[in-house]
């Protein structure tokens, strides 16, 4: 027996088979063929990308501009975090400090011929402060202070003074 024969009556005596296999055996080759092509168009790409990165710098310098880039991003943020404890400060201060002002000028005694007398009110967020009635006259310059305590004073206020209350609260 020949081995002609034994491969013959193994596979078959049509050779359908062997075409078969032959068939899958190219179409498996055609298919690594297309994936092959793929992957080296992406290689390709990814090499061109690579060049570009590494252009005009070594692998050491590269190291050192990412690891400076590391530090500086560091800084960044220990620096960012300081600016947001200053503003948490700021805020705290700012609610202490005098924000809202009522002003009311006056002629205290009809006398002088303009409104030399004033009435300022200086509050801050809380509405605790303070208000300072200066009044003029012939005979000099008087100053009263009066506290204010949430928008309201124990003492009684003037028309005046209660104006420069109202401006500064708000009303």
């Amino acid at each position: 027996m020949s081995e002609g024969s034994f491969l013959t009556e193994l596979i078959g005596n049509d050779g359908f088979y062997v075409g078969l296999i032959l068939i899958v055996v190219l179409a498996a080759l055609a298919a690594l063929i297309v994936l092959s092509v793929i992957q080296l168009v992406k290689y390709r790409k990814l090499k061109e990308k690579y060049d570009l990165f590494m252009s005009g710098k070594n692998a050491k310098s590269l190291e050192k501009d990412i690891i400076k880039l590391f530090e500086d991003n560091k800084t960044i943020e220990e620096e960012q975090e300081k600016a947001r404890k200053d503003i948490r400060d700021l805020n705290k201060r700012l609610a202490y400090c005098y924000q809202k002002i009522g002003l009311v000028k006056y002629d205290a005694f009809n006398q002088m011929g303009g409104k030399m007398s004033f009435c300022l009110c200086l509050l801050n967020d809380k509405n605790n402060g303070f208000i300072l009635n200066s009044v003029h006259s012939t005979d000099g310059c008087y100053s009263y202070t009066k506290e204010v305590s949430r928008g309201e004073c124990e003492l009684e206020l003037g028309d005046e003074e209660k104006k420069a209350l109202d401006m500064a609260v708000g009303y």
